[in-house]
């Protein structure tokens, strides 16, 4: 999935439909479960930019 740069990770998963809310989102990434270029990311306001990629759940998720 591709989606456009400039939203943040929380954002971003809800845009792709990994979770449901925001609250959803927060607890999945402080989990610790978000992978962001192959590292942990656990800051939801996080700015995705043009060529990141995010892993979560079996899902990929690219920054145009």
């Amino acid at each position: 999935m591709h989606l456009p740069s400039g939203m943040t990770l929380g954002q971003a998963l809800k845009a792709a439909n990994v979770v449901g809310s925001g609250g959803e989102a927060k607890v999945l990434i402080q989990s610790g479960e978000v992978m962001v270029n192959g590292e942990v990311e656990t800051r939801r306001g996080r700015r995705m930019k043009a060529g990141d990629v995010v892993e979560v759940a079996g899902r990929r998720i690219e920054f145009r």
